[in-house]
């Protein structure tokens, strides 16, 4: 009796052949026909692409003034053409104060002088696309620069902009006598200090949740609403092919129409260990993750695809920056009623839940949670680090590098580079007196600014050895290039056999195969330290990595691992590893050093 079934895509032959026994039926599989190879589905040009963040003023300075520009972005194109990467996103390059170093923006729709021109930046996507490379841009929705066009006429109380902020009437708890005036509510700002500062010109508080610089838009607000869609067509225009959309948890804050006409108190935490004015101290109920905040990102979504669709053109993709607990993550892919938001947020557990002292089941754990949470149909996304945050082999381990990037590469879905992680840079030590952060500035002192500071993992791109690291011909840079610049630097890297930088050509370039990019995932914890991801798709090559997490050897037997069968090679492995591309691997048991990771390649049935 022959039967067919069709499995994923897939015909799958067996031949059956009943025997009669005395007193039973026996039921035994005499022959099989190999699957037959799957259909594979065409990727959009953003699926399984590599997305690189670029933090513009440290990647490269083409002027010599000290701070990187665009014109330094296009002039290294061929770094990410060499690199393997699909897509650069670049951090805010519109006209700002710099504050909050771009993220306050006077002016949604030019460039930052220092960055260079809008002929500057047409040049930058002409020859990224010219090369392949996508572009993508930081856009900052929740808020605007004080010296804004539009919280200048906000605060005059120009018709039209009256709105445009969150303006908020004093409390006078003793009648009308303003000398004792007092804030709206005890919400907490995410640099420190109340969120309300008070307008001697308009006579109230408007809001910040960030900087008192960076005046929060009022999403309630038509006017604000239709203007977000006019930014974004006006870059659309220019070429841009989607954007990283920043802030948005912050987008809505309690709504004092609902609470009796007050702004209503956050309860306290409970981290009595942090000042009265830091965040952390109360809640965050009523000025972060209201349900409000997903119209919109569905409404940005619609707008895209609307745009696209009229013109013709490529997807233009939105990424949601999303701080949030797992569900509420997940409800930026959409929701119940089928409406579609972001293409993907950003999944930040690598950063939020792991660190040098996870085992190798918290990663797994990491790891099956978001695939498991992740509505069906929508594809993942992975991150190590970036701007915010110390860089990834500072906040791991120095040897973990090139497991972690593996990891990041071997996963399904879209990977994402922060600047300098290809080579393994490490955060760079900045003193109190070189740092500029505001967010250090207004949390910490010479003490204990680090625990604060973003500026370590913002320091220069080391391209060489040269003055600078390469990044300028200017010995003072904006922030101090890092010490370790004369070891980790991509010349250096591209010159010998083995390093972080050829580690991750290799493994952007296994992206391009069908295993990686249409294959299923399988991932385990074979113990504390070690960690196993296999990738496989039926008539294709089976790509696995084996990675040492921990912090001594430790041995494991491959045998155990399914998919996995003989011959079994090195494609690649960490710059410590005594394997080498092109070792024989046995099926059977392996030593691995701390951090030591192996990416094997067996060959399909």
């Amino acid at each position: 009796m022959a039967s067919l079934w069709k499995v994923g895509g897939i015909t799958v032959g067996v031949l059956v052949v009943v025997g009669v026994v005395v007193g039973s039926i026996t039921w035994a599989v005499l022959a099989s026909r190999g699957p037959s190879a799957p259909e594979l589905r065409e990727l959009d040009w953003w699926e399984n692409t590599v997305i690189y963040q670029i933090y513009p003023r440290s990647f490269k300075d083409s002027d010599g003034d000290g701070v990187g520009d665009l014109k330094g972005i296009t002039s290294e194109i061929e770094h990410f053409v060499e690199s393997g990467v699909g897509a650069i996103w670049m951090s805010p390059i519109f006209p700002s104060p710099m504050v909050d170093f771009g993220y306050d923006i006077s002016d949604f729709y030019d460039i930052h002088h220092e960055y260079g021109t809008m002929a500057d930046f047409e040049e930058l996507v002409e020859r990224a696309h010219q090369n392949g490379i996508r572009v993508l841009l930081d856009y900052v929705p929740n808020h605007a620069s004080t010296e804004s066009e539009y919280f200048i006429k906000s605060e005059a109380r120009e018709p039209g902009y009256e709105n445009y902020f969150v303006w908020a009437d004093p409390v006078l708890p003793d009648g009308n006598n303003q000398s004792i005036r007092q804030v709206p509510s005890n919400w907490l700002s995410q640099f420190g200090g109340t969120v309300w500062e008070w307008s001697e010109i308009r006579q109230q508080y408007y809001l910040h949740q960030f900087a008192i610089e960076q005046a929060d838009f009022n999403f309630r607000e038509p006017a604000v609403r239709q203007e977000m869609l006019k930014i974004m067509r006006f870059w659309f225009e220019k070429g841009v092919d989607g954007f990283r959309l920043d802030a948005l948890p912050h987008l809505f804050e309690a709504n004092p129409d609902d609470h009796g006409g007050v702004y209503p108190d956050e309860p306290l935490s409970g981290n009595m260990w942090l000042n009265p004015d830091q965040i952390g101290y109360t809640t965050q109920l009523y000025i972060r993750d209201l349900i409000e905040l997903y119209d919109v990102v569905y409404e940005w979504r619609d707008f895209a695809d609307s745009w696209v669709k009229q013109n013709g053109a490529d997807t233009k993709i939105l990424l949601a920056e999303a701080y949030a607990n797992i569900s509420m993550t997940m409800l930026y892919y959409g929701d119940e009623r089928s409406r579609v938001g972001a293409h993907f947020p950003f999944n930040f557990d690598f950063i939020t839940s792991l660190s040098a002292g996870s085992n190798a089941r918290d990663f797994a754990y990491v790891i099956r949670r978001w695939m498991t949470y992740m509505p069906s149909g929508n594809v993942a996304n992975w991150v190590f680090g970036n701007h915010d945050n110390n860089r990834m082999p500072s906040r791991f381990r120095t040897d973990m590098v090139d497991g972690l990037n593996a990891l990041n590469m071997l996963l399904p879905g879209v990977a994402i580079t922060y600047q300098g992680e290809e080579i393994g840079m490490r955060d760079g030590y900045v003193s109190w007196e070189d740092t500029v952060d505001v967010q250090a500035l207004n949390q910490g002192n010479a003490s204990n600014y680090l625990q604060y500071s973003r500026d370590p993992a913002r320091t220069p791109y080391h391209w060489d050895s040269s003055t600078s690291a390469g990044f300028s011909t200017n010995p003072k840079t904006w922030l101090p290039v890092a010490e370790d610049y004369t070891t980790i630097n991509l010349r250096a890297q591209k010159l010998v056999d083995r390093s972080h930088y050829k580690v991750y050509q290799l493994l952007t370039r296994l992206r391009s195969t069908a295993t990686l990019s249409h294959g299923s995932y399988h991932v385990e914890a074979l113990n504390q330290n070690v960690l196993v991801l296999v990738r496989h798709l039926v008539t294709y090559d089976t790509y696995s990595l084996v990675f040492n997490v921990g912090t001594e050897a430790d041995t494991v037997d491959l045998a155990k691992i399914s998919l996995l069968q003989e011959p079994l090679s090195v494609y690649t492995s960490s710059i410590h590893s005594r394997r080498v591309n092109g070792d024989t691997v046995p099926l059977g048991e392996v030593t691995l050093q701390p951090g030591e990771a192996l990416v094997l390649r067996s060959p399909s049935a």
